[in-house]
């Protein structure tokens, strides 16, 4: 590969030859090695022929922890031609099927590997339901992946952990889910997750951050479907009495409700507490609680 923007020391010309093999640079005139472990600047694609060139066949998937082998392993392709782009005849065809349904089967030629290759085909479904982005699956997966380790996935059901480690994940994200929600989606009993997740906190030793109200606030007033001007008021309020530390130790969803609650009667916006007990996934008894004492604090 002719490279002329170089000048060679010795014989001061810019014929430079550029070997991609060994990443050396060489005069052309007096083959003098100019430069040496030169980066790789050509495409990162694989082309046997115009048509794949075309197509820019990539060269694998990136790494992820949300794989059982973290997209690390490689695969026997489904393309039935040979390097040079021809047809295979029909016995070579046969034996390549073979050969392709026996890699894939000793690609989880352990336990592990097939536990993980369970958890995460459902981990995909989670993601889907929940609409997690991939910084959250990937967390999913590295606590998922930890828990197995220490074999707290051992006599417990694969989508409960699974499901914990999500709500966890949620957690240090910033993504407002709650245990309801993904008990809903993933068709485990909230106390079951609830334990699952208590248990996950303790043996990992993690550090859990307190979950926002405000985002709390945003989402009961979605479901709610009350206006723009109740849901300002509200944020205000909230502000007010977290400064005040009103809301430590009480539940974010349950305060927050209490706070629309409150914003709604000042706005004179119409709407029952029942309404936001079903919006916001608490009882009528936790808003009128909660609710008393915010009237008593801002009063």
């Amino acid at each position: 590969m002719q490279n002329s923007k170089i000048l060679c020391s010795i014989c001061q010309k810019d014929e430079m030859i550029t070997d991609l093999e060994s990443g050396e640079i060489i005069c052309s005139r007096c083959g003098l090695v100019v430069s040496d472990k030169t980066q790789e600047t050509r495409a990162e694609w694989r082309a046997f022929n115009q048509e794949e060139s075309n197509n820019r066949t990539r060269t694998g998937i990136p790494t992820s922890l949300a794989r059982h082998d973290m997209g690390l392993s490689t695969v026997i392709g489904k393309s039935d031609k040979d390097a040079s782009g021809r047809g295979l005849d029909a016995a070579m065809r046969a034996t390549m099927e073979r050969l392709r349904t026996w890699d894939f089967r000793t690609q989880a030629h352990t336990p592990t590997d097939r536990n993980l290759r369970h958890a995460f085909s459902q981990l995909d479904i989670l993601k889907d339901k929940l609409g997690l982005p991939e910084a959250a699956t990937e967390k999913t997966a590295y606590i998922y992946r930890k828990a197995q380790e220490r074999g707290m996935v051992r006599g417990r059901t694969i989508s409960g952990v699974l499901a914990a480690a999500a709500y966890i994940a949620c957690r240090e994200t910033g993504i407002s889910r709650t245990l309801s929600d993904i008990a809903g989606v993933s068709n485990i009993k909230r106390k079951e997750l609830a334990r699952t997740y208590r248990l996950l906190v303790f043996e990992l030793d993690l550090k859990i951050p307190m979950v926002d109200p405000m985002k709390c606030i945003a989402k009961v007033a979605n479901k709610a479907n009350l206006s723009e001007r109740t849901k300002r008021q509200a944020i205000t309020i909230m502000n007010k009495i977290t400064k005040s530390g009103v809301s430590a130790g009480k539940d974010p969803m349950g305060l927050a409700a209490s706070v629309l609650y409150f914003s709604c009667l000042n706005t004179g916006e119409p709407i029952s507490q029942m309404n936001i007990a079903d919006a916001s996934g608490v009882t009528e008894v936790t808003i009128r609680n909660r609710f008393k004492d915010l009237k008593s604090q801002l009063i």
